[in-house]
């Protein structure tokens, strides 16, 4: 992994069991970016692995995506802090197209749009699921977003002041609900969606994407 004496920023990779996945995204994270594995009880070897290929790793025992996340939100230490599944779905390369307008001053918050690349890179039932939910949220706040997919920024002070309380898969959704409620702008742009390494934890199965699609639609009430 490369690193540069320049901060561009910090990427946060939630990681649980992405051993086969992660010498390809650690080599994928651009000159200037801090990568923060956050070992959310991985079996595997990924904190040792990740820890040898240079990132900065973070144990979190307390399971969910959303701790994850937030464990590596208060461990970054830069200006700029975007967020990546660890399985080799997103290319973390494109961290600088979804940094680009808030370092630009912009937008306050980027999210990237998933574009599958290849048949079954992105299972019919997470896609609907996820098309449900962008559009309840469309519907609600009147944000023109098509995706609540993982890969996004924002500036770090800014994210911990909203105060994003839940630790599963809302996490993602609360962020959003809370920035508009607290008159961000929020923009989305185009990426590429790829399989990932190895099987899902949560929309590999439909009762993972219920669930995950449960703990979402929990944070709109």
């Amino acid at each position: 992994m490369n690193t540069t004496p320049t901060q561009r920023g910090s990427l946060v990779l939630p990681c649980l069991d992405e051993a086969a996945a992660l010498p390809w995204v650690l080599g994928r994270v651009p000159q200037g970016w801090t990568a923060i594995v956050v070992d959310n009880g991985s079996t595997d070897g990924s904190a040792q692995i990740a820890r040898e290929l240079g990132a900065r790793v973070v144990r979190e025992p307390q399971r969910g995506f959303g701790a994850a996340c937030d464990a590596g939100l208060r461990e970054a230490e830069t200006d700029i802090v975007a967020f990546c599944d660890c399985d080799g779905s997103l290319d973390p390369a494109a961290v600088e197209a979804v940094a680009g307008p808030v370092r630009a001053g912009e937008a306050d918050l980027v999210l990237a749009r998933r574009e599958p690349t290849a048949r079954g890179a992105w299972p019919l039932h997470a896609r609907m699921g996820n098309l449900a939910l962008a559009r309840m949220v469309r519907r609600r706040t009147g944000v023109a977003l098509h995706d609540l997919g993982p890969l996004r920024a924002a500036r770090r002070e800014g994210l911990l002041r909203l105060g994003i309380s839940d630790r599963r898969s809302g996490y993602p959704l609360e962020m959003v609900m809370r920035a508009v409620r607290a008159g961000w702008r929020i923009q989305e742009t185009s990426v590429a969606y790829q399989p990932r390494t190895g099987r899902s934890k949560v929309t590999g199965t439909w009762l993972g994407t219920a669930r995950a699609v449960r703990d979402m639609r929990a944070v709109l009430r």
